[in-house]
């Protein structure tokens, strides 16, 4: 719910089971409570947001069950960056505008995998762009030589860079034209049948 003198409850009595390698949709109107949800799936909620009750449950496909409510600290960032990660509403927009794609892959790898070194992340920043269909070469340019669906590819493949096993979208195809809308599910749907990950999709368009 969102705190003040009227709290308003934005997500009530919602239940979803995501199994392995599926793709769940949830789809709903503009302001019902769709990215307060994911948010509050993935521990992202910002104040004046809290989640004031439920349960969410992860189970890996070895060892026991994760609460996820009960993570902290260090524990709560490597299972939200390792295990689950989310393409935000916008995220073609979301890339840092003076930084080098190179440069954003690294920021990922030096955070979560710091014992790569620096010849193993262009490797696999390399490998990333080429999984989404984008030329390995652009791994030096930036955002703004990148056309919005050519971005929103590297979001999806940065969103993949630690082999996640969850990938929550939100939205992630608002503001694209009908036609890069398919490729960018098409995508999605292709990456998901090789890697086996499952994809929590976020929409308010029904056709979709």
């Amino acid at each position: 719910e969102y705190a003040g003198p009227r709290p308003t409850r934005a997500v009530r009595d919602v239940t979803i089971e995501l199994r392995r390698g599926e793709v769940l949709g949830i789809a709903g109107e503009s302001g019902s409570g769709k990215s307060t949800l994911a948010y509050a799936l993935t521990r992202m909620l910002r104040p004046p947001a809290e989640l004031t009750g439920g349960s969410v449950t992860f189970y890996p496909s070895d060892g026991a069950p994760v609460d996820v409510m009960a993570l902290a600290g260090e524990d709560l960032r490597r299972f939200r960056w390792s295990t689950i990660s989310m393409v935000f509403q916008s995220a073609m927009n979301a890339l840092n505008p003076v930084s080098s794609l190179a440069r954003q892959f690294d920021d990922i790898f030096e955070a979560h995998r710091p014992d790569m070194d620096r010849a193993a992340r262009q490797a696999r920043s390399r490998e990333l762009l080429d999984m989404v269909e984008i030329a390995p070469a652009r791994i030096n340019g930036f955002a703004h030589e990148l056309s919005g669906g050519m971005r929103q590819r590297v979001m999806i493949a940065m969103a993949l860079a630690l082999e996640q096993e969850i990938v929550m979208m939100d939205e992630p195809a608002t503001a694209l034209d009908v036609v890069v809308q398919r490729e960018i599910l098409d995508e999605i749907e292709r990456l998901r049948e090789d890697l086996g990950f499952s994809v929590v999709f976020i929409t308010h368009d029904l056709s979709l």
